[in-house]
């Protein structure tokens, strides 16, 4: 059918217009939008962006059904670590964090695309302000580091933020019970179990300190190891928050090289309760212990321990799914991430402080370590066996070490069945400490504090209870402490230094190499006082296993009594 219309045109003509022609017209034109549409799509023309250096008004990353960027997304600052960088990503109270699969790690030189590399991170982790923690790889020389989104092309990345070196840097802090700052820092230098003159630094607080006037300063309290404790300035305990975030703290030295980097902002103790919740916590620094640290916990538990706190020096194991499953048997286990390196005297000050709200006493033990009790009683009343008086604020335990005991693969049932033969004579002492008993200096030297003017130690007999250091294992799991050591005044096992110290293995020398007879050494006395323990009072009888192997294991033990 047609239809004429007169149409007003120039020449005042009639046009005819076909509806059959009308309508493959409009057929043609959206075939084409749609067309056209998709090519720019794909080409990347069109795509969510977020980006610290462009505007943001209508950028959106589709990161998950809910989830949307914002702005305030950005790096806020970097690390560099020997084999690893830091960064810290700054986010907004209502955003979804970033999963390990959303991130890349950009590394760029200058203006330079050809040089342009990219790289998965090797974890995430949340910080204490809810921002995040990037575990990069290590940033080649001169590259700087930035992040990217997995669904962004590479040339899309945030801006990167300022970068520090991990060995001059003022890393963590926190507002202790007293109002006073406890700032933990490297590169000061200070010698062990001293106090330094405080007159030689202060304290710096500032949201921006690239903004000189804008400072605050404050007076050092103490000064010792790789801790400082600073007089807090009432504008930063009651003033109000800035839009740039937590407030940071430094350290400068007066009349040196000026004040220190810092990443650090001071979080708040909460005042404890009138009763702490558990009379008897274990605090420990260890890397990479997803494999022992079910043992530990569950046998810790057994003789009375209530509470973990697990500080994790750079892990790249399963120690997380290990605690997770942990807690959801019941354990009251908190993980905190704690990256510096070097650093075990500073991260136990750091447990001490945090464990104060929580409990009566608390014992520094690496997850090697196991306390034996003769008599078989729980530590609680070790404990009020040797604390009658008032004035007791420190319970030192002396150690046994265990060699590999002929063994050359771990054992199945955990080390302390496996285990069964040792020096003769007892090592170094790890202490259990009332937290309201130490030093304001928190300076700590082998697992023992300096305690406040007042208070003393005790020693327990080594006939009432030892600790059984399951220090020289199977050359696999032995050789991970030449990885690096994480006492800060203990030289790697690398170093050609202090090779005589009782820190190292007699006649092991500075490489990694398992000596023919390794599964025999540290064999003096036969001593099997904790494996018949543990046989008797943590053993499934049902199951035939011990509480804390899994099913694996259990297949593993069939496995392995079959062929023997």
């Amino acid at each position: 059918m047609k239809i004429r219309r007169k149409l007003g045109g120039v020449c005042g003509s009639d046009v005819v217009v076909s509806w059959r022609l009308f309508f493959w017209f409009v057929v043609l034109f959206v075939f084409s939008f749609v067309l056209f549409s998709t090519m720019f799509v794909f080409k990347g023309k069109f795509r969510p962006v977020v980006r610290s250096v462009r505007s943001f008004s209508t950028a959106r990353a589709i990161i998950g059904d809910s989830a949307t960027l914002s702005p305030a997304v950005s790096i806020r600052e970097a690390v560099k670590l020997p084999e690893q960088t830091l960064v810290f990503l700054k986010y907004p109270q209502s955003l979804r964090l970033f999963t390990k699969d959303d991130l890349i790690c950009v590394f760029s030189s200058g203006d330079d695309s050809s040089k342009l590399r990219k790289e998965k991170p090797e974890a995430v982790d949340s910080d204490k302000f809810g921002g995040q923690i990037v575990r990069c790889p290590e940033t080649p020389p001169g590259y700087t580091i930035s992040l990217a989104i997995s669904r962004w092309t590479i040339d899309d990345h945030l801006a990167a933020g300022p970068t520090h070196q991990w060995d001059w840097l003022v890393y963590d802090a926190v507002i202790d019970h007293d109002n006073s700052t406890v700032v933990f820092v490297k590169g000061l230098n200070l010698k062990p179990g001293k106090v330094a003159d405080v007159s030689r630094y202060e304290c710096v607080y500032g949201w921006d300190f690239a903004k000189h006037n804008r400072l605050i300063r404050s007076d050092v309290i103490s000064a010792a190891q790789e801790i400082v404790r600073c007089r807090t300035p009432l504008t930063v305990l009651n003033g109000p928050k800035s839009a740039h975030g937590p407030v940071k703290v430094s350290v400068r030295i007066k009349g040196g090289t000026g004040m220190l980097p810092s990443i650090a902002q001071p979080d708040r103790i909460v005042h404890p309760p009138r009763r702490k919740p558990f009379e008897m916590c274990v605090c420990t620094m260890t890397r990479n212990a997803a494999a022992v640290l079910r043992e530990w916990v569950m046998y810790h538990a057994g003789i009375g321990v209530q509470r973990w706190f697990i500080y994790d020096n750079n892990s790249d194991d399963d120690i997380i799914a290990e605690i997770k499953d942990l807690e959801r048997r019941g354990y009251n286990i908190t993980r905190h991430f704690w990256p510096w390196i070097k650093t075990q005297e500073a991260g136990f000050s750091n447990c001490a402080i945090r464990a104060r709200n929580d409990c009566d006493w608390i014992a520094f033990i690496d997850v090697d370590e196991f306390y034996y009790i003769r008599s078989g009683e729980t530590l609680t009343s070790i404990i009020r066996n040797y604390t009658a008086s008032a004035e007791i604020g420190e319970i030192r335990t002396p150690c046994h070490s265990f060699g590999p005991s002929g063994l050359r693969n771990r054992p199945r049932g955990g080390v302390t069945e496996g285990y069964t033969c040792r020096v003769i004579l007892p090592e170094r002492h790890k202490s259990i400490l009332k937290p309201e008993s130490m030093n304001a200096t928190l300076i700590n030297v082998v697992h023992h504090f300096h305690l406040k003017d007042g208070f003393t130690f005790a020693d327990v007999d080594k006939e009432v209870m030892v600790i059984n250091h399951y220090k020289y294992q199977v050359w696999e799991v032995f050789k991970e402490k030449f990885y690096r050591r994480v006492a800060t005044y203990v030289a790697d096992w690398q170093n050609d230094e202090n090779v005589g110290s009782r820190d190292r293995a007699p006649g092991l020398g500075t490489r990694p190499i398992e000596p023919p007879d390794w599964a025999e050494r540290f064999c003096e006395v036969n001593d099997t006082g904790l494996r018949d323990q543990v046989l008797e009072k943590f053993k499934d009888n049902k199951l035939q296993r011990l509480i804390w192997e899994n099913e694996e294991d259990e297949g593993s033990r069939r496995a392995h009594n079959r062929i023997d």
